[in-house]
């Protein structure tokens, strides 16, 4: 059975530093057992908790140490950061979130740390409870922009009969390669799936695909790019990125179609340049329209003049 020790000491000019050192010299403990002490609370700098190893202390302060000896203080794992989403909305039936590139929605053949997995954690904070949000649509992993996901079966099959319906708006900005000459057009096509690449290609058969319909309306020109609003009616896997492609202008960064004209010296981004930025829907519970818009990431500003403001307007583009 063990018993607790408790040690004190006065800091002066010659033991200021890293409070970690003096616990240690304390204790005479290995650094990971030091370490581990800080995560359970066992160290106090001035009658105050101190959970930071790194905390500089200074001569005059008092650092108390309470421990078991018998005891294996592990050091206690760090909260993975969050790299996947940033919060844009709550409540008790859905959140909306602003996903980053580079993050899957969903996880994939075993791949872990997707947005599903750091928004369940999210949702769990202070709860017991497996909290795991409910998917209703998704973005590709290069796809950055605003997503919602639900927190109950309910509201989720509510959202995606909004969906099925084509009623959300959905509006993204793309970078395409080259100069698109008409200022606006729809693009529409049946899309299905090659069994060895798992590409998306568009086929004039309508039993071998599904109909995808794409929205755009130039925004700006650069030399050598496009910058589109591009709304969609359909939200086909890939659907933007496989017309664009096969209209001669694949999107900035986009490894897949067409790569090798999916180049830009203004493109700075690891990622493919496709930003969801503005998502409409009904909530699936009060009804009441809820309609949210995320800011272009700072990679598409080397495409846009000087106090550029976009104009998310979309209900004009539905009629096509």
């Amino acid at each position: 059975m063990g018993h607790s020790l408790e040690k004190t000491k006065l800091v002066t000019s010659e033991t200021a530093g890293a409070v970690q050192k003096i616990v240690r010299a304390m204790t005479c403990l290995p650094n990971t057992t030091v370490r581990g002490l800080f995560g359970h609370q066992c160290v106090w700098i001035d009658g105050e908790v101190c959970t930071e190893p790194g905390f500089r202390v200074e001569s005059g302060m008092s650092v108390m140490v309470r421990y078991d000896p018998d005891r294996n203080y592990r050091e206690k794992s760090k909260p993975k950061p969050n790299r996947a989403f940033r919060l844009v909305f709550e409540d008790t039936h859905l959140v909306v979130v602003e996903k980053f590139a580079g993050v899957l929605t969903v996880p994939n053949k075993g791949e872990r740390d997707t947005l599903v997995d750091y928004l369940a954690t999210y949702l769990k904070r202070g709860s017991k409870a497996k909290a795991r949000p409910l998917v209703v649509h998704r973005l590709d992993r290069e796809t950055s922009g605003l997503l919602v996901l639900c927190k109950h079966r309910e509201a989720a099959e509510a959202i995606k009969s909004q969906f099925r319906a084509r009623k959300p708006e959905r509006v993204y900005i793309a970078l395409a390669a080259g100069t698109i000459s008409k200022s606006s057009g729809t693009v529409q096509s049946y899309l299905t799936t090659d069994p060895l690449s798992l590409n998306q290609y568009s086929t004039r058969m309508k039993n071998l695909g599904k109909l995808a319909v794409t929205h755009y309306e130039v925004v700006h020109r650069v030399a050598g790019a496009t910058v589109l609003k591009v709304t969609l009616e359909t939200g086909r896997r890939n659907q933007i990125r496989v017309h664009f492609a096969e209209m001669g202008h694949p999107l900035l960064g986009d490894p897949r179609y067409r790569p090798e004209a999916a180049l830009h010296p203004l493109w700075k981004g690891r990622h493919i340049a496709l930003h969801a930025a503005l998502l409409g829907f009904d909530h699936p519970v009060t009804g009441k329209s809820l309609r949210f818009v995320s800011p272009l990431p700072e990679e598409f500003t080397p495409f846009l003049p000087q106090g550029f403001s976009l104009d998310l307007n979309t209900k004009q583009n539905l009629s096509g």
